[in-house]
């Protein structure tokens, strides 16, 4: 072979070399492409799967939820076992190697990591959280033969505490999801499971939490006493109404019972003032310390419960150990589930009818001093046979929460480590220290110097706005008020001092708290910039409009607002309870980009 055809060899060798390589390459493509295909065609498969899957555990924790509330314990363990089922079934089709890989791909890897949270999550509750529930016996949580059980109560506490926490860790990991980039049924499915997770969250941290406070405030460890205060929503206050009429209560080893009553106007006042914290003086000087009802015109019940329980300490040499305040509407609530309650030279209280035997037909027919002494008496007498009456546990529970959700029942301990317990709930009867999502105030003082609330009517819209550039956010608030009053016939114990000038006419003093490190930025009334008194609730500003509204009319009040620095897309409204409950509407926005 000549030096001549030596490049022609090598050319060739080299053309087959790279064939050869082409090949390779095409064969590792094809591979590829058929993994890629089958285990997409797979993971499609095993998604729909566990869809089916997830839907039925859906309809099934459903009915569990009713089952336990209906006591029908044998059929809640049949659907429990259906709905462990159905979960392991979603988790194992979620958890396999390949649905692990396309985890891991774009577009679609989000999608897939968010259901496979999804089916972890419904797993974990059925395993660890709803059989712990169903063991708890709703019985062990409400008074039976005039007293609680706290042994009982203390021996299932750990069960509670346990399947609470259980409910928290999966809400928090749900939580960390993000959502922003999820096709639409995934994103509403994730959001949809947050929600569920949060109404659960609250059942079962205020059942642990029962669970922990009530044997020692019940006496279990040595006899406690209670002031049991009215509120009157009939001339408002900011924690829902003036505090009238209270009662002395006594608990015992689990019982509970009447040892005194009195009202505020047997306080009298007091010169000098009880010390008041300085932001409530700058806004309300020394009122609060002055006058026994004025002691809430402050939002903060700690506080005006602490001032309360010295004014009675002061006056009658009762020291208790903590305050209780209801409202009329908390009684006909239990009143609902405990049926009629005679009161003592007053007239029967039942459920439809409480609100006006207290707040209307009492003014119409008592004196002021007969007045305090029936309140006082209908909110002892309630609880009382709340305590002695056989009641159905699953109503009294169902109305305590919701008296809870709507501020109704506020509580506050001398005791430290019991206050802290309750911090951060609605019992405790506090704006937060610290928003998670920014939250507004919105709390009701009665200007008139009458009971004229009875007749108001009360609406917000909270609407969420623009992201600013420093991590700010706009928010619009718009409260309306309406008055119901008639235009003649009330007496002078619902007329009172008529400081408005007609003595139909309601005067209402509205405080706007703004989030935590929020701002107030305009306000007006009718559509027209109003004159605003303004102050500060620690890292919270404070502005109040006055509100004057007759018989027939409507007055609507715009507030704008900055938050602090939260990318919150929503936000949440704390109100003054007021006779009826307010409509209320929260307009929610796209997350900030921080």
């Amino acid at each position: 072979m000549t030096e001549r055809d030596a490049p022609r060899r090598r050319h060739r060798r080299s053309r087959r070399r790279r064939r050869a390589r082409v090949r390779r390459i095409l064969l590792v493509g094809l591979v590829v492409v058929s993994v890629l295909l089958t285990a997409g065609g797979w993971v499609t498969f095993q998604g729909w799967q566990a869809r089916s899957h997830l839907v039925n555990a859906a309809g099934l924790a459903k009915d569990l939820s009713a089952q336990v509330l209906a006591g029908d314990v044998a059929r809640a363990q049949r659907t429990l076992a259906a709905l462990q089922e159905q979960a392991t079934a979603a988790r194992g089709a979620t958890g396999d190697p390949v649905w692990w890989l396309g985890q891991r791909t774009p577009y679609a890897g989000d999608d897939l990591t968010a259901v496979r949270q999804i089916s972890v999550a419904v797993d974990d509750l059925a395993r660890l959280a709803f059989p712990t529930l169903l063991r708890v016996d709703l019985a062990s949580l409400v008074p039976s033969q005039g007293r609680l059980d706290v042994n009982r109560l203390r021996a299932v506490s750990a069960e509670v505490s346990s399947a609470d926490q259980a409910v928290r860790q999966t809400s928090e990991r749900l939580r960390a999801v993000p959502t922003g980039g999820l096709v639409a049924q995934v994103r509403d499915a994730v959001t949809a499971l947050r929600a569920e997770l949060e109404q659960l969250g609250d059942l079962t941290s205020a059942a642990d939490r029962g669970a922990r406070l009530l044997p020692p405030l019940l006496g279990a460890d040595g006899p406690r006493t209670y002031l049991i205060v009215s509120q009157n929503p009939a001339e408002l206050r900011a924690t829902g109404g003036m505090f009238g009429a209270y009662a002395v209560l006594r608990a015992d080893g689990g019982r509970i019972r009447l040892a005194g009553q009195g009202n505020a106007s047997q306080l009298r006042n007091f010169d000098p003032p009880l010390k008041v914290g300085p932001e409530t003086r700058r806004l309300w000087s020394d009122l609060p310390g002055i006058y026994p009802a004025d002691v809430n015109l402050s939002p903060d019940f700690p506080a005006a419960a602490a001032l309360y329980r010295e004014m009675v300490r002061r006056r009658t040499g009762t020291t208790v150990d903590g305050v209780l305040a209801v409202d009329p509407v908390v009684l006909s609530y239990l009143l609902g589930v405990i049926g009629p309650v005679t009161v003592p030279d007053g007239p029967a209280l039942a459920g439809s009818t409480a609100v006006r035997t207290l707040l209307s037909d009492s003014y119409r027919d008592l004196d002021a001093g007969a007045q305090d002494a029936f309140f006082a008496r209908a909110a002892a007498g309630v609880f009382e046979a709340m305590f002695t009456k056989t009641v159905d546990a699953k109503a009294l529970l169902t109305v305590m929460r919701r008296s809870m959700q709507e501020r109704r029942i506020l509580f506050w301990s001398v005791r430290s480590e019991e206050q802290r317990a309750l911090a951060g709930t609605r019992l405790a009867g506090q704006l937060p220290d610290k928003d998670t999502v920014p939250t507004v105030g919105v709390f009701l003082n009665d200007g008139s110097g009458a009971k004229l609330g009875y007749y108001l009517r009360f609406s917000a819209t909270l609407t969420v706005g623009d992201c600013q550039p420093d991590g700010r956010r706009e928010l619009r608030l718009r409260v309306t008020v309406h008055s119901t009053a008639p235009r003649s016939g009330l007496t002078e114990s619902v007329t009172g001092l008529a400081r408005s000038g007609d003595k139909y006419t309601a005067r209402t003093f509205v405080s706007v708290h703004t989030p935590s490190g929020g701002a107030v930025l305009t306000g007006r009334l009718d559509g027209r910039d109003t004159a605003m008194g303004g102050g500060t609730d620690g890292r919270r500003q404070v502005a109040v409009a006055t509100v004057e509204v007759g018989p027939g009319r409507t007055r609507t009040l715009d507030v704008t607002l900055l938050t602090g620095q939260n990318g919150a897309g929503t936000a949440d409204l704390m109100l003054t309870p007021a006779v009826t409950p307010w409509t209320t509407q929260i307009v929610t926005a796209p997350r900030c980009e921080q």
